[in-house]
């Protein structure tokens, strides 16, 4: 009778446990390359990375960041035959706080066309210790909307300041209507690249210093040869 032949399977299992650590061994390799790369670029190399990198990041930024327009409007506190200009100008710090708040923004938004709570993070009032004047300025990706917002809000303000005029003794007055912008109050793709440069700049610098400098040695100086010990028939025989 004839045996049957049989495979042993050992081969291939021995093949493929050799080839297991021939992969350890080829990514050691690889980032051992990698490192030894960085090492050899010159020192200034994260400085100029970090140049271009935050250039390249902050004009992209101002690439795809929507312009803003920005458009002012002014209202000036007159004082009335009852009163004095030091009362004006008071009136015209009051006023100018009012003017964000809801029973004015409420009135405004029929003639701005907007809804309050755009009113409410679009306008921003300001006013002179100096000078009985308020400036509404109201900012909007559209320029045409910005100024209507400005001048809605002023109106508004005006008609508020009228209704009590009789026991103020102040009334307001438009100094000047704000116009639709044409430039953008934002800042340009160019700006923000340099913005991100210098801060890039800044980085690299940082990262320059705290880089680790390999130790230098002194010109002429030589390492002195430590002797090793002696055996003991050396010794027994100098004795």
């Amino acid at each position: 009778m004839t045996e049957p032949l049989t495979q042993s399977p050992a081969e291939p299992a021995e093949r493929h446990e050799a080839e297991q650590p021939a992969r350890p061994r080829r990514a050691r390799t690889a980032l051992h390359g990698v490192l030894r790369r960085f090492r050899s670029l010159p020192p200034w190399s994260p400085l100029a990375a970090g140049v271009l990198a935050g250039g390249l990041l902050g004009a992209g930024y101002g690439l795809a960041a929507t312009p803003q327009y920005t458009a002012t409007s002014y209202v000036v506190a007159v004082p009335t035959g009852k009163s004095d200009p030091a009362s004006a100008l008071g009136f015209a710090q009051a006023y100018g706080r009012v003017a964000t708040q809801l029973a004015v923004l409420g009135d405004a938004q029929m003639l701005a066309g907007v809804p309050v709570a755009t009113l409410e993070e679009s306008v921003r009032t300001a006013t002179s210790p100096d000078a009985p004047m308020v400036s509404v300025t109201a900012t909007s990706a559209h320029p045409d909307e910005a100024a209507d917002m400005a001048n809605a809000v002023a109106g508004a303000l005006t008609e508020h300041a009228d209704a009590a005029a009789d026991d103020t003794h102040v009334e307001l007055r438009r100094f000047a209507r704000a116009t639709e912008p044409t430039e953008a109050s934002s800042a340009s793709a160019a700006v923000t690249g340099l913005v991100g440069a210098s801060a890039g700049g800044l980085l690299g610098g940082l990262a320059l210093l705290v880089r680790p400098r390999p130790a230098a040695r002194e010109p002429g100086r030589t390492t002195a040869a430590v002797p090793g010990p002696a055996s003991a028939a050396d010794v027994r025989g100098q004795l």
